[in-house]
């Protein structure tokens, strides 16, 4: 017999319908690829900017990569299935493997430019910090339609000639 999950059904079910549920699932989870890995994300905003954390154990910070264009964060990378030992034979294989990219649209209030990553124990801290011109709150002065007025006079004053009159 083989290494199998306990679900606390097995004194309950029928052996041979068991064995047909374990038959399909095995099957079904040893056919698949390998390319379907997503890690998980936490992302978060603060008055500074913001974190976006991504769980991605077994993956070596080489196998990472982060990129901004255009407003989008992507991270994308590979966790690989390093088979250690010839003959061995899985009976189950939950760990995900595989290429991966996520994308996260930002605001136009970020600094490109202050972007930073740091890389510790399996956990990618992405920190964003917002750019503080953008987000700096200004008062906007509001200006009459009698002032444009003035400003058309007093290029007319310059038009006129040394004794005050005009050409």
């Amino acid at each position: 017999m083989g290494l199998a999950r306990y679900n606390g059904m097995q004194d309950t079910m029928p052996n041979t319908f068991s064995s047909m549920l374990d038959r399909f699932f095995n099957e079904s989870v040893n056919s698949r690829n390998f390319s379907g890995f997503t890690p998980h994300v936490d992302a978060c905003e603060t008055e500074r900017g913001f974190e976006i954390e991504v769980a991605l154990p077994g993956v070596k910070k080489e196998d990472i990569s982060i990129d901004f264009q255009e407003g989008k964060l992507t991270i994308t990378g590979e966790r690989k299935l390093e088979k250690k030992e010839e003959g061995r034979r899985y009976h189950m294989l939950e760990t995900q493997y595989g290429s991966f990219s996520r994308t996260f649209y930002l605001p136009d209030n970020v600094n490109p430019d202050k972007i930073s990553a740091q890389f510790n124990d399996g956990i990618l801290l992405v920190n964003i910090p917002k750019d503080e011109q953008k987000t700096m709150k200004r008062q906007i002065k509001i200006s009459a339609g009698a002032e444009k007025e003035t400003k058309s006079e007093k290029k007319k004053e310059k038009v006129l000639t040394e004794n005050g009159e005009a050409k």
